[in-house]
């Protein structure tokens, strides 16, 4: 490996010292991460007031919901939307520039999160569907923002902290899901004060006020908030020198660039610049022969590690509302009115992000860079499996009143370790991993499949985990395999994701030349 084939201006990068361009780039691609999650969760918030406002049946004894097709698509929609931005953004990040593509999406994210809030008309089915339309395109937006944040990051970092950096980054989701919570507790409370209504028991009409209807689109339209605050810090930002030297191959303003960024004095090396960069060896294709022998494998490692993390990620929302309702943190629903009830679950949602989301973020932060990634992955995906094995084969045990919190206890330290572990690394290193020409495209990739494994978990196991018996399935729903045989298969899923994980290289303390063979221009491709 070549060392001294690497360009000065990225030799300059990757050993600059940590300083505050650093945790520039860090808040500016991390608001938009924060956004994402906030866009991406909140909706979970608002669903039940959904079901209130435009499905509610005279004389029910329970609220009205949303139908099972409905719920699907106004939850699914987004992640659909998303998947088709990861992939189309990828690929544009890698023709275009990061830079270019950067604000193209986050003017999405803004214009949808503003127009999913303004669902016209007031029948059900006008709301739902321009609600569903606009939120799939802010899924668009958000898909775009995952490969190009990732790229971004790591192509700025050093290689030192470059793990914790780009983890830092994915770690303001844990914020965005926890701004959520906030932002509903905030607002409903504000609504519940102004506007008081009795219980659904007492008063069924009553118990849903008219302006609740605003309530659920104020929550989604705060949502364009941090994102419009950073489109001048993003704009402002140079492109990467990565992307400038080795894919635009203008290496004189990929130094200009550095030498203000780093505020050094960095001259452009022309003769290896024009080894590097003109060598018909590192310029083959995302379809070639030479991908496929140096980065095949690993590309079917991060894919498919992603894919399957996020089926048992996803799946959490199964189990959610049962367990907020086993412990007493969201009662029956006809013992409160509308805006109460998105009280309760915007508090069930900022408990969780605090004692289980945001901390597990933070330890992938502080020890990627010591332990590296593929022990984070491993030990992530290994107790994933105990724990969803130590839920599912008692599972008769755990539902009892009495057995009740060693149930959370458990549950909780399950997506603890799937932030200290997969949920994290899988997000860090197809942006070290392969050539700068085709990090975005091969970051889009990893992550649609990603989001892939998110619409079987969210959707497929909602189906599977109906009861076996007909009388006791959820309105609307197929009889399934039922809860117990659902987390044996999602433990099953974690293992094999372990085994999936022998097929990533370790990126740790390594230059992403060095990683993506681009400083190996002697060896035949």
């Amino acid at each position: 490996m070549a060392d001294s084939q690497q360009l000065g201006v990225l030799k300059a990068l990757d050993v600059a010292k940590t300083q505050l361009y650093h945790f520039t780039a860090i808040v500016i691609a991390g608001m938009g991460f924060f956004t994402d999650a906030y866009d991406l969760f909140c909706i979970s918030l608002v669903t039940k007031l959904l079901g209130r406002i435009y499905y509610h049946k005279d004389g029910a004894a329970k609220p009205g919901t949303l139908p099972p097709e409905v719920a699907a698509a106004v939850n699914g929609v987004a992640l659909c939307g998303t998947l088709m931005g990861q992939l189309f953004f990828g690929w544009l990040g890698d023709k275009l520039g990061r830079k270019k593509v950067y604000g193209i999406t986050l003017i999405m994210m803004v214009v949808c999160s503003v127009a999913s809030g303004l669902s016209f008309g007031n029948s059900p089915k006008s709301v739902m569907t321009t609600l569903c339309f606009f939120r799939f395109w802010l899924g668009v937006g958000i898909g775009g923002d995952y490969p190009l944040s990732a790229t971004i990051m790591s192509e700025y970092a050093n290689k030192k902290t470059r793990g914790a950096f780009i983890a830092a980054v994915f770690a303001m989701q844990g914020f965005g899901i926890l701004a959520g919570g906030i932002v509903a507790l905030i607002l409903s409370s504000i609504f519940d004060h102004q506007f008081p209504s009795p219980i659904y028991s007492v008063d069924p009409v009553g118990s849903t006020v008219p302006q609740a209807d605003y309530l659920w689109r104020l929550i989604l339209m705060v949502g364009a908030l941090p994102a419009a605050m950073t489109y001048y810090w993003r704009m402002k930002m140079p492109e990467t020198a990565r992307y400038t030297a080795l894919v635009a191959k203008n290496i004189k303003q990929a130094t200009q660039d550095m030498s203000k960024v780093l505020q050094v004095e960095l001259e452009a090396d022309e003769e290896i610049a024009e080894k590097v960069v003109q060598d018909p060896k590192l310029n083959y294709g995302l379809f070639s022969k030479a991908f496929l022998k140096r980065h095949g494998l690993p590309l079917l490692g991060t894919t498919s590690t992603w894919f399957l993390l996020d089926i048992a990620f996803y799946s959490q929302n199964l189990f959610q509302k049962d367990i907020f309702s086993a412990i007493g943190w969201i009662p029956g629903a006809a013992t409160m009115n509308a805006i109460h009830e998105v009280y309760k679950i915007g508090r069930a949602q900022t408990l969780i992000a605090l004692c289980s989301t945001v901390p597990g973020y933070w330890f992938t932060v502080a020890f990627i860079d010591i332990m590296g990634r593929f022990a984070i992955q491993i030990m992530g995906f290994f107790f994933m499996t105990v724990f969803m094995f130590a839920i599912a084969f008692p599972y008769d045990h755990w539902i009892k009143p009495d057995n009740r919190i060693g149930f959370v206890i458990i549950y909780s330290l399950t997506f603890f370790f799937a932030n200290f572990g997969p949920n994290a690394t899988t997000f860090v290193v197809p942006a070290e991993i392969f050539p700068a020409r085709l990090r975005s495209t091969c970051h889009g990739i990893s992550a649609a499949a990603g989001k892939a494994g998110a619409i079987v978990g969210a959707f497929g196991f909602l189906y599977a985990a109906q009861s076996k018996d007909k009388t006791k399935t959820d309105a609307g729903y197929p009889p399934g395999i039922g809860v117990k045989n659902s987390l044996i298969m999602l433990g099953v899923i974690n293992f094999v994701g372990m085994l999936m994980t022998f097929l990533v290289p370790e990126s740790k303390g390594k230059s992403l030349e060095e990683l993506s063979g681009e400083n190996d221009n002697d060896e035949t491709a």
